[in-house]
């Protein structure tokens, strides 16, 4: 296939740079013998041949998929007890090997018998590399790197307003400073390997350089060829990690796929690793909302189909589709529970703000016909005086909700490709999600 050279917006962007490169190392193996305890099975497929239902075996349970990975970033779903979570639906949980790191320590978690035993999940785990923390706290972006819109005209180092530089990438790894002292650490593909090793989830992620929509192409060139080269190092420091950690259940890996909004960047990415021996594929880096389904189509295209792909970061139920139908597994995203610390709930009718006035009276469920614990015991009365009061029950009750009505989303969305109304249900959803006709409950 003849691929363009081109980013999505851009049409008159430069040819990548790098020179031809096997995908794989010589010195990397071609596959470890325990991989055959982690599988994936393909079930039935929408019509477009991307979107697709199957199940992802673990040592710790299977994932039916597609499925919505609930956030615990520091071995904990914010506010909420893992017995919720599993109340709620989640079937798996993915915690922040960067966050882990600097505390408790790895060896704290790898001691207490891994993430799942520590913080009391049975289920499935992930842990992503530390990648982007590192990036974009080192950033000063703190949780988020702007990527609302292509614009590479502020350099390659850029760095948010106000902020100081805390990381500074070479071909070797990354220097950072620890966002909680100013401690400096070294990460490297090995390091992040050892740390994900040490916290013991299900899957984890390769190690790579996350770059913005800010950055210039020639610099996506550079970091993307970085990216595969720390892939190799990743494969070759788990397969010893695997054989040396005798008595440890098999731990998946995932290559991560940058390129920011680059066709050929995406493609080659998924070319390369995808002829390494990886577990499964995470979708990451920059790229633009309204490009998301055509991002997430040109891996589906590109990545072997035997294996899952995880799609870092999306929640809202226009990505959710979009992911979905695009061919994208599972994904992850911290926004369910995030906007209910500051009062604002999901409903099917869009997302409303528990703080406004009109609530203090209004003894309904958070959403009428929600099977979710806060939604049969409590009402949006209630929660709106735990919120004005600040007290922090407040917080858990509306991230149930939350993580119950994106999870619940996913489920539906899973059992209407199985049905063939996958195009029905998103129709029907996004009309009333985006309608903008205000909160009909308890008017």
């Amino acid at each position: 296939m003849t691929v363009p050279e081109t980013s999505v917006t851009d049409s008159a962007a430069a040819p990548a740079t790098r020179a031809a490169a096997p995908a794989s190392a010589p010195d990397v193996p071609p596959s470890h013998p325990r991989q055959s305890e982690f599988g994936f099975t393909v079930g039935t497929r929408l019509p477009n041949g991307r979107g697709r239902t199957g199940v992802i075996r673990t040592p710790h349970g299977e994932i039916a998929t597609p499925a919505f990975v609930v956030v615990g970033t520091k071995a904990t779903v914010k506010a909420v007890t893992p017995e919720a979570v599993s109340d709620l639906g989640g079937q798996a949980v993915l915690a922040n090997a960067y966050h882990l790191y600097l505390q408790p320590g790895a060896d704290v978690v790898d001691a207490a018998g891994g993430l799942g035993r520590f913080m009391n999940w049975s289920g499935p785990t992930f842990t992503d590399s530390g990648g982007f923390q590192v990036m974009s706290l080192g950033s000063g972006f703190k949780k988020v790197i702007d990527m609302k819109a292509a614009d590479s005209s502020g350099g390659d180092d850029a760095v948010a307003p106000g902020k100081e530089r805390l990381a500074n990438v070479d071909d070797d790894g990354v220097w950072f400073k620890s966002h909680l002292n100013g401690d400096v650490h070294r990460f490297t593909p090995e390091v992040s390997m050892g740390v994900q090793h040490q916290l013991g989830a299900d899957i984890m992620f390769a190690f790579d350089e996350l770059t913005t929509l800010h950055n210039s192409r020639g610099y996506q060139v550079e970091s993307l060829e970085r990216t595969r080269r720390w892939a190799e190092r990743c494969i070759r420091e788990h397969f010893r990690l695997t054989d040396a950690r005798v008595g440890k259940d098999y731990q998946a890996l995932f290559g991560v796929i940058q390129g920011a909004q680059y066709e050929d960047l995406r493609r080659t990415a998924c070319r390369d690793l995808g002829a390494m021996p990886f577990d499964g594929y995470g979708i990451g880096g920059a790229l633009e909302k309204e490009n998301l389904g055509t991002i997430i189509g040109w891996c589906a295209e590109e990545l072997p189909e035997d294996r899952p792909r995880h799609l870092l970061g999306i929640s809202e139920p226009d990505d959710v589709f979009t992911a979905i139908e695009n061919g994208a597994d599972t994904f992850d995203c911290v926004s369910p529970t995030r906007v209910a610390r500051n009062s604002a709930f999901y409903t099917p009718h869009g997302r409303f703000n528990l703080s406004g006035r009109r609530y203090r009276t209004d003894f309904t469920p958070l959403q009428e016909g929600c099977d979710c614990y806060t939604c049969t015991h409590y009402t949006r009365a209630y929660i709106h005086h735990l919120f004005k009061a600040k007290e922090m029950l407040s917080h858990t009750l509306i991230s149930i909700h939350n993580e119950r009505f994106v999870v619940g989303l996913v489920d539906a969305a899973r059992q209407a490709i199985e049905d063939g109304t996958f195009d029905e249900l998103k129709e029907r959803v996004l009309a009333d999600y985006y309608a903008g006709t205000g909160d009909p409950q308890g008017l």
